[in-house]
C-alpha cells in the first residue's frame, strides 16, 4: 500500500512553517501536520483564502494549533517581513516546507524586477530559508523540505550571465528553470549542513501529477494549449491534492528519511511516496555554486551554515 498519513509520527511540540498553506498541496500539508499535533504557521499571500483554509483545518481538527502569516514570495520585502515575524514568535522552528509556487504563467515581473516564476518559486524560498535557518538550526532534528517538480528535468542551470540581456520568454521553460533551482537548492543546502556538522536535514520532493489550484490557475491565466492540456490531464487522471502532498509529508516527517534525499510518486506521476534517485549529477557542484552566487546577488542575502561542531 505504501506510506500514508497513518505512518506519520506524532508531531506534538513541533513548529512547522508551510508556505502556500492556503490551498492545494500546502493546505493538505498544513492539515496533516496540524492533525498530528504540530503548531503550524500558515504562510500565504491571499489572506481571504488563508482565513478560509484555517477555518477548514479547525473544523477538521478543533484542537489544532495554527496561525497565519502574510507572505508574498515574489516580494523580497514581504519575505523579510514575514521571516522577521515568524522568527520573533518562534525561537525554534522544527520544520520549514517550501511549498508555494506558480506554474507556466504569462510573462510578468515581480515588484523587484525579476521574472515572476523565478522570483516566487526560487528567490522567495531562498531568502525565507536563509532568514529562518538560525531558528531551524536550534531544533534538535530540524528539517527543510523544498518542493520541486518533475519539470525540473526541462530546466537549465543558471549562471551570473543568465539574466543579462533580453531573452525570449517561454512559460514552461521558465517554470522548469525555477523547479531545477528548487532541486539544486535542496541539495546545495544539504551539502552546507553536512559540511557544518549540523543535525538539520534538507530534503526535496515532487508531487507528481496532482490536481490542485496550480494547474487551474496556470490554464486560466495563460489560456495556452499546453496549460489547458495539463489541467485536463490532472483533473481526469491526476492524484488528489491530499495524495500528492504525501511526498512532501514523508520527506518532512518520516524518521527514516535523511538529509539529501528526494521523494516523489513511485511511478513518476502517480503512486505512493518513495525515495527517488538523484539524477543530473554531472556538473551539479558547479550548478549549485552558480545558483548560490546568483541568489545572493539578487536577494542581497548570504546563506551560509556556521559550524555546529
Amino acid at each position: 500500500m505504501g506510506w500514508t498519513i497513518t505512518d506519520m509520527p506524532d508531531q506534538t511540540g513541533r513548529v512547522a512553517v508551510v508556505t502556500g498553506a492556503n490551498g492545494g498541496l500546502g493546505y493538505e500539508t498544513a492539515l496533516a501536520l496540524a492533525g498530528k499535533g504540530a503548531h503550524v504557521v500558515m504562510a500565504a499571500r491571499n489572506r481571504a483564502k488563508a482565513d478560509a483554509a484555517l477555518a477548514a483545518i479547525r473544523t477538521a481538527h478543533p484542537s489544532a494549533s495554527i496561525e497565519l502569516v502574510e507572505l508574498d514570495l515574489s516580494s523580497q520585502e514581504s519575505v523579510r517581513s514575514a521571516a522577521a515575524a515568524i522568527a520573533e514568535r518562534h525561537e525554534i522552528i522544527d520544520l520549514l516546507v517550501n511549498n508555494a509556487g506558480v506554474m507556466a504563467i504569462p510573462e510578468r515581473k515581480s515588484v523587484d524586477g525579476f521574472e515572476m516564476q523565478w522570483a516566487t518559486n526560487h528567490l522567495g524560498h531562498y531568502a525565507l530559508t536563509a532568514l529562518l535557518l538560525p531558528n531551524v538550526l536550534r531544533a534538535s532534528k530540524g528539517r527543510v523540505v523544498t518542493v520541486s517538480s518533475s519539470a525540473h528535468h526541462m530546466g537549465w542551470p543558471v549562471s551570473p550571465s543568465s539574466f543579462e540581456g533580453s531573452h525570449r520568454y517561454h512559460p514552461w521553460l521558465a517554470y522548469g528553470r525555477s523547479k531545477l533551482a528548487n532541486f539544486n537548492f535542496g541539495i546545495g543546502l544539504h551539502r552546507l549542513l553536512l559540511g557544518a556538522g549540523a543535525s538539520t536535514a534538507s530534503l526535496i520532493s515532487h508531487p507528481g501529477m496532482s490536481n490542485t489550484d496550480l494547474q487551474a490557475t496556470s490554464a486560466a491565466e495563460s489560456g495556452g494549449i499546453t496549460q489547458r492540456l495539463a489541467h485536463s490531464l490532472t483533473t481526469s487522471a491526476g492524484m488528489t491534492a491530499a495524495q500528492g502532498a504525501l511526498t512532501q509529508l514523508r520527506a518532512a516527517t518520516d524518521p527514516g528519511a535523511h538529509s539529501g534525499e528526494f521523494y516523489g510518486p513511485r511511478w513518476v506521476s502517480n503512486g505512493p511516496p518513495v525515495r527517488l534517485p538523484i539524477l543530473r549529477r554531472i556538473g551539479l557542484r558547479a550548478a549549485i555554486d552558480d545558483l548560490w552566487a546568483v541568489s545572493e546577488a539578487q536577494t542581497g542575502i548570504t546563506l551560509r551554515v556556521p559550524s555546529q561542531r
